[in-house]
């Protein structure tokens, strides 16, 4: 028989596809967690309280309060958290939102994410990654980058998120791969790390040729024996090549901090190593547990 849990306070990231939970110690530590996929797409605004019950249920006995981030505040969200205009701290106390909830043993509040209005840009569960970062790494001035689906270059200074910009390499990646013509020519993956850094030269020093190189895999693998591995790792690195040569401006001479998946972000350190950048890495859920933790009264002191 098991140990009941009884967190001092829980940490949620809720994003569109996944629901993740962490049962919290009052030191920090994690003394359990829990998934499920239940993810903002596929909830309707009533069926987020039951979602979150059926992960968490059993942690609830001392009505431990939950502190949530991610696409749970967006407008298709449980409710909406507005967003905050950069430049600014990436978490606020003062901007949470309560979510309405009818079980009495329910406490949840919600992170607003982060905007920018020129260029117009959104996050929204990276601002928390980033303040993680912060307390990670006291006092960091420089560039933070967030590679995933939709993949984020943050300039920090002071403390603050100073500007940003989102690339959509990750799901151009998913699609290319798994839904063009270019899919015929994948099956079965594998990496090779030759034709990755093939593809980040290639694409660093003609960006403007991506939509001629992508079609050059499908070509190479019907007269010339491209495997599917190659390919596949090709694509990757003119995305992500394409990518680094667009966010120049956020990497060329400055320290750089990369906060994502372990293995999608060695990818994007083998493409900065390439051109001579030695960037950090942080492991995302490290992060967002580390930012989630800056707005927990439990770890702060500070009275609900």
């Amino acid at each position: 028989m098991t140990n009941p849990v009884d967190p001092a306070w829980i940490a949620v990231d809720w994003g569109t596809s996944n629901l993740r939970a962490w049962a919290m110690g009052p030191d920090g530590c994690v003394l359990a967690e829990a998934s499920s996929e239940d993810g903002m797409g596929k909830l309707t605004r009533d069926g987020f309280e039951p979602a979150l019950l059926r992960l968490i249920g059993p942690w609830l006995a001392g009505r431990a309060p939950v502190v949530a981030c991610g696409m749970v505040g967006s407008r298709q969200g449980w409710c909406e958290a507005p967003y905050r205009t950069v430049p600014c701290t990436p978490l606020d106390r003062a901007a949470e939102v309560l979510a309405p909830t009818t079980d009495a043993r329910l406490r949840v509040t919600i992170a607003p994410g982060l905007k920018q209005t020129a260029p117009a840009d959104v996050m929204r569960g990276e601002e928390t990654q980033i303040a993680g970062a912060l307390r990670l790494m006291p006092g960091y001035d420089g560039v933070l980058c967030l590679p995933g689906t939709h993949s984020k270059w943050a300039h920090i200074s002071a403390g603050e998120v100073v500007s940003f910009q989102t690339f959509m390499t990750g799901e151009m990646f998913a699609l290319l791969s798994e839904a063009s013509v270019l899919r015929h020519g994948m099956q079965g993956g594998g990496w090779d790390e030759a034709g990755f850094e093939a593809g980040v030269s290639d694409a660093l020093s003609r960006p403007e040729r991506l939509g001629a190189r992508l079609f050059s895999l499908r070509a190479e693998g019907l007269i010339a024996g491209l495997s599917p591995a190659a390919a596949l790792s090709r694509l990757s690195g003119l995305l992500i090549g394409t990518e680094l040569a667009a966010a120049k401006p956020y990497w060329l001479g400055q320290r750089v901090t990369l906060v994502g998946a372990e293995r999608l972000s060695a990818a994007y350190a083998r493409a900065l190593a390439l051109q001579g950048v030695e960037a950090t890495r942080l492991s995302a859920t490290d992060c967002t547990l580390a930012g989630l933790a800056s707005l927990s009264p439990q770890i702060e002191g500070v009275p609900r």
